[in-house]
């Protein structure tokens, strides 16, 4: 096998690994889409995909990071929440991770209830932050796949013209 072709079939599996890891909050997507586009500039010798290019791209999947990393504690913030809820949410966030899926998605709700809950918030309360992390969440995940897509069209861009 060429191993041009053969660094090229990797870049694409790279790709769409990224793009299900958009959507999924277990993957890193961005950054793993952003190490299948560079290593496609790479296998093509940076012919279509330069520098520039690839700087912008980077910047764009760090800026992904921020979106992840912030969208839940922004969510419940502007949805009411203590110092204590937000690290909450933060909290349940990172033990999350450890639960997979349903970890993910359900662990910042719950971190950032109990983290109301333990600054002395009704229950009532806690949960609407809980909701806002959600919210949260959902919005990020939305910045994200815009941000992959921008990405993407980036890169194509860079190499047909």
């Amino acid at each position: 096998m060429d191993p041009v072709l053969a660094w090229n079939i990797l870049a694409g599996l790279l790709v769409v690994v990224g793009l299900l890891g958009v959507v999924l909050p277990v993957l890193p997507g961005v950054p793993i889409l952003f190490a299948g586009l560079w290593l496609a500039a790479w296998a093509s010798g940076f012919e279509h995909v330069g520098f520039w290019t690839l700087l912008i791209l980077g910047k764009l999947a760090v800026l992904s990071i921020l979106v992840d990393l912030l969208a839940s504690l922004l969510g419940a913030k502007r949805s009411g929440a203590s110092t204590a809820g937000i690290v909450g949410a933060g909290l349940g966030a990172v033990a999350g991770l450890a639960m997979g899926l349903v970890g993910v998605l359900v662990g910042p709700f719950v971190g950032a209830v109990l983290g109301e809950m333990v600054h002395g918030r009704r229950l009532d309360h806690a949960s609407r932050v809980g909701v806002g992390t959600w919210i949260g969440i959902i919005v990020g995940t939305a910045a994200k796949v815009a941000i992959a897509f921008t990405m993407l069209g980036l890169f194509a861009l860079s190499w047909w013209l």
